[in-house]
């Protein structure tokens, strides 16, 4: 088999394939929670409560891939070769693809920028890089498999930019490693800009997925 076949619509959406990416992102998805737990029992103590949902970024990013997956499992058992779109399953998948390639990236990008600066890089950082390369990769490979229109790009990016304003506005961005804690408004800045990029990849995949479908009536 070519590698095309590998990312090919057929491939992806068989069941094998969606199953092991649901369980991947699944324990991903839990790791990440428990990464967060002691920041999320700080902010609960010492802020708000209201602040929780601000905190964990990435394991919220997947779980929302997650959604996505579980959307185009019950079409494969249904057998639906045209799912309906509706504004709450559109916003789902694109609340996955911006944050998993948002926060793909960002993560790799503070480990790396970390280990520039001097900071060791263990086992644990490595298997973090390649998961959140992985994030931002299957964000991009699942774009013909997506329902979602602009509708809910406009909310998602609403969403993006409150969640950079609490992060560095409020305080409760991802604990940083402390070589990068002088850094932190340069930080700020290039997640604003990470944010900004997803929303036009969201954008661009959309487009890319309307123009095949047309292609292919």
């Amino acid at each position: 088999m070519s590698l095309r076949y590998y990312v090919s619509k057929a491939f992806l959406s068989s069941r094998f394939m969606l199953w092991s990416m649901f369980w991947v992102n699944f324990l991903g998805t839990i790791y990440g929670y428990i990464w967060y737990g002691k920041q999320l029992e700080f902010t609960a103590q010492k802020l708000s409560f209201a602040y929780l949902p601000f905190v964990p970024d990435s394991p919220t990013a997947s779980l929302f891939f997650i959604g996505t997956l579980v959307y185009l499992l019950v079409d494969s058992y249904k057998g639906t070769q045209n799912p309906k779109t509706s504004w709450f399953r559109g916003f789902v998948e694109v609340f996955g693809v911006i944050t998993s390639f948002k926060y793909g990236i960002w993560a790799v990008s503070m480990i790396w920028a970390a280990a520039y600066q001097g900071d060791g890089v263990s086992w644990q950082d490595w298997m973090l890089t390649i998961s959140h390369l992985g994030m931002a990769a299957e964000a991009i490979l699942y774009v013909s498999l997506y329902t979602y229109r602009k509708g809910a790009i406009l909310a998602v990016a609403s969403w993006a930019f409150a969640n950079d304003y609490m992060d560095y506005g409020v305080g409760v961005f991802p604990w940083l490693p402390k070589s990068l804690w002088d850094e932190l408004p340069g930080v700020a800045a290039f997640t604003i800009a990470l944010s900004i990029i997803s929303i036009i990849v969201s954008i661009l995949l959309m487009k890319a997925r309307i123009n095949l479908q047309k292609q292919q009536v």
